[in-house]
């Protein structure tokens, strides 16, 4: 219990925030699979968007990485490893590592495209013939999570830049017929309030989910959260002591997701019903019939199971297809319940 006390930062426990039961489940299935794509989380100011992505961070397990390395290079995962390392394990250098949190990296709005994604020193690789390379946020975000607050006040161009290395798993750096690349694997959340204008469908079709977050209205929840929270404020070590046994439990639930998803199946049938789904609301492109797949999949390992159920499409399709449905300005009804309503007739 003495880890508790040793925090330099009390982050406020996963287990402890009360509702917003989409945007955490989305988080949690974007961690057991990074590929799913990240998550775009769009709702009102003060709901506690940026307090459950950093709870979430807290809560995974350590990772293991090489030391003196920029990239948080794995030490076995070739398709985690930077240059430098694979040449140094080809070259039969044994190389230290140690563990780190996973990293949580936040990307300003004011930030450049050197400072996301690196910079090369020109001077050095011309005088000197040496390959210097700044690492950017690209490079500290690899093998974690990138939070991206107020998503869509974001410079288009560095939106552009964010989301294929997040599809690619690599960032590559040119100037001066230079080129540097390094991996850069990462859960991409992104946050933002509508009111403060929307994204380009084109941009948020990238996005794996889409969680929608609402301002609680019911009196006793909206109690509940704010004792919570002034109970952890007044006393932060208290609440994490509070839940640090269900904070273990989904631990220990996530990682063994993680260990069994490559096991998970999914039944062809199920699949042509989620493709059918998709071409039912014109959902452009394939992305959606992908995510829905790998989030089913994900969601399946989660609970525990080898094979995919109808239930566990159900509870993750409208997180995979919201955003991906094209805007009618004349539609009465919400893109979630016209997914739902579709969803019921194709999966009775």
């Amino acid at each position: 219990m003495n880890k508790i006390k040793n925090q330099t930062r009390p982050v406020f426990p996963f287990t402890a925030i009360v509702g917003q039961e989409e945007m955490k489940l989305a988080l949690i299935l974007n961690v057991i699979d990074p590929k799913i794509g990240g998550v775009m989380i769009m709702g009102d100011r003060g709901t506690g968007k940026s307090t459950t992505i950093r709870a979430i961070a807290d809560l995974l397990p350590q990772i293991e990485v090489v030391s003196e390395d920029f990239f948080n290079s794995h030490i076995s995962d070739y398709d985690l490893m930077s240059d430098f390392v694979k040449n140094q394990m080809e070259s039969g250098i044994t190389l230290a590592t140690h563990m780190i949190k996973v990293p949580m990296v936040d990307l300003p709005l004011g930030a450049t495209e050197d400072r996301l994604c690196g910079t090369i020193d020109i001077e050095k690789a011309l005088n000197e013939g040496i390959k210097s390379f700044d690492p950017g946020l690209l490079a500290k975000a690899n093998r974690g999570i990138l939070y991206v607050d107020e998503v869509n006040l974001l410079d288009d161009h560095l939106v552009d830049i964010l989301l294929d290395a997040a599809a690619s798993g690599w960032n590559t750096v040119e100037r001066e017929g230079i080129s540097i690349r390094h991996p850069s694997r990462f859960v991409l959340v992104g946050s933002g309030n509508p009111e403060e204008g929307e994204l380009r469908p084109q941009l948020l079709d990238r996005f794996g989910m889409h969680a929608e977050i609402r301002t609680v209205r019911e009196a006793s929840l909206r109690v509940q959260i704010v004792e919570q929270r002034s109970k952890f404020d007044q006393n932060p070590y208290d609440c994490i002591k509070e839940f640090y046994e269900k904070q273990i439990q989904l631990k220990e639930s996530i990682v063994n997701a993680q260990t069994k998803l490559s096991d998970v199946l999914i039944d062809y049938d199920l699949k042509v019903k989620i493709s059918q789904i998709c071409g039912e609301l014109n959902v452009d492109g394939l992305r959606g019939d992908i995510v829905t797949n790998r989030a089913s999949r994900a969601f399946a390992a989660y609970q525990g199971k080898d094979q995919v159920e109808v239930e566990d499409v159900k509870r993750v399709i409208t997180l995979c297809l919201r955003h991906r449905l094209r805007k009618d300005p004349l539609d009465t009804i919400d893109s979630g319940m016209k997914v739902d309503q579709v969803v019921s007739s194709i999966l009775s």
